[in-house]
C-alpha cells in the first residue's frame, strides 16, 4: 500500500487506537480525530493517546498536536457534529482515505440517551459523508455493527439478509449509516466500504463491554449480571483480526456494482470470528485466567439485546483472502495479561500495546 493521507475518526477509541498503531508507517500521513467524550472513563482514552505518542496535558479543542515518537501522525480533538471545523481539517490535509470509527457506542445506553446518538451517529456521519464528497476522497471506510441484523433469524448472518428490524436505537443509527453511505456512493460515485463488526474484544478495550466489565467484577469479587439467564451466543472477534481486516479492505476499494442490485461503488462486509460462543464460556475462561470464581446474578433478557450473533465471512475471504481466526481462549489470555498490567496503577503509565 503506497503512502496515503489518512483520517481516522474515533482514534482514541478501542478499535481506533489499535488502528493508529497499525498505521505507523513512514509512508503514511495519519490524522486521528476524537471528541474524547465521557461515555466511559476518559482516562483510558488519554492513556491510549499517550501510548500512540501524543502529549495529552494540553489538548485544546480543534488544536492539532503531532506525534512525539517520530511517526507522521497527528491528533485533533474535534466533534464530528462540528461541520465547519471538520471541513477545514479536510481542506488542510487533503485526505486520500477516511476510516470513520467515530460514533456513540452502546446498545443499552442508546435506549435512555438517544439524542447523543443522533448528534454523533447521524449528524456526525452526514458531515463525514459531505466532507468526503466535497474533497473527492478516494475511499471511505466506516464502522457499522452486527446489531443491524436485529430480529433477523437466519443463521449465520449474511450481508444479503434483511436488516429492517433493529431492536435498539443504536442499531437503527447504524442501519441509517449504511443507507446514507449507499446514497452518497450512488449519487456521487464515492467508493465506500461498510464494516459490520461483531463483538470486538482485546487489550485497551471498552469498559462497558461484557468481557471487560466481567473481568473487573471477577477481579474485585463483585457479582456479574448475566442476561437471558446466560442463554446468549456471541461471535467474539479479537481486535487484531479486526485491524488486519480493515487494512486489507483499505487496499480493496469497492468497484461499481459491488453490491447486488446496485450500480454504486459500495460494499458492506461482516467482520466476525465466524464462531458463536456461549456467554458462559466467556465467564469460565475469565475465571480460569483470573484465578477467581465469578458471582453470577442471572437476569431476564434486556430490551435492545439479541440472543445470538454469528457472522458469515465468506465475502470478506473472497475480497481479501483473510478471515478472523483468533480463538476466544487465546484472545482473552492477551486481554487479561494487559488488564492485569494496566490496573496495577489507577491511571496506568504509558504501555506499549
Amino acid at each position: 500500500m503506497a503512502g496515503q493521507k489518512i483520517l481516522v475518526t474515533g482514534s482514541a477509541g478501542f478499535i481506533g487506537h489499535h488502528l493508529m498503531l497499525a498505521l505507523r508507517n513512514a509512508e503514511h500521513i495519519v490524522v486521528g480525530l476524537d471528541v474524547l467524550n465521557s461515555y466511559y472513563d476518559p482516562n483510558l482514552k488519554t492513556e491510549r493517546l499517550r501510548a500512540q505518542g501524543f502529549e495529552t496535558q494540553r489538548l485544546g479543542y480543534n488544536e492539532i498536536v503531532q506525534n512525539n515518537l517520530g511517526y507522521s501522525q497527528y491528533f485533533v480533538k474535534l466533534d464530528l457534529a462540528d461541520e465547519a471545523n471538520l471541513q477545514q481539517l479536510f481542506s488542510k490535509y487533503k485526505f486520500d482515505v477516511v476510516i470513520n470509527l467515530g460514533a456513540q457506542a452502546g446498545v443499552r445506553h442508546s435506549i435512555e440517551h438517544p439524542q447523543s446518538y443522533v448528534s454523533s451517529n447521524l449528524v456526525g456521519f452526514a458531515n463525514v459523508l459531505e466532507c468526503c464528497r466535497r474533497h473527492s476522497i478516494k475511499h471511505l471506510l466506516f464502522a457499522s455493527s452486527s446489531s443491524v441484523y436485529g430480529l433477523n433469524s437466519s443463521i449465520p448472518f449474511k450481508t444479503s439478509d434483511k436488516t429492517d428490524l433493529p431492536v435498539s436505537f443504536y442499531a437503527a443509527t447504524k442501519k441509517a449509516n449504511e443507507a446514507m453511505a449507499h446514497s452518497y456512493a450512488h449519487l456521487y460515485n464515492l467508493p465506500i466500504t461498510g464494516m459490520r463488526f461483531f463483538t470486538v474484544y482485546g487489550p485497551w478495550g471498552r469498559p462497558d463491554m461484557a468481557y471487560y466489565s466481567f473481568a473487573e467484577a471477577i477481579a474485585t469479587g463483585k457479582p456479574i449480571q448475566i442476561f437471558n439467564n446466560g442463554n446468549m451466543l456471541r461471535d467474539f472477534t479479537y481486535v487484531d483480526d479486526v485491524i488486519t481486516s480493515i487494512l486489507k479492505l483499505l487496499e480493496d476499494c469497492p468497484k461499481t456494482g459491488a453490491t447486488a442490485g446496485s450500480t454504486a461503488p459500495y460494499k458492506v462486509f461482516n467482520i466476525g470470528n465466524n464462531k458463536p460462543e456461549p456467554l458462559l464460556d466467556l465467564v469460565a475462561n475469565l475465571e480460569q485466567l483470573l484465578g477467581k470464581k465469578a458471582k453470577l446474578d442471572l437476569k431476564p433478557m434486556q430490551p435492545g439485546d439479541v440472543e445470538r450473533t454469528y457472522a458469515d465471512v465468506d465475502e470478506l475471504i473472497q475480497a481479501t483472502g483473510y478471515s478472523p481466526q483468533t480463538s476466544l481462549a487465546d484472545g482473552l489470555a492477551k486481554f487479561v495479561a494487559w488488564y492485569k498490567e494496566y490496573t496495577k496503577q489507577p491511571h496506568a503509565a504509558v504501555m506499549q500495546a
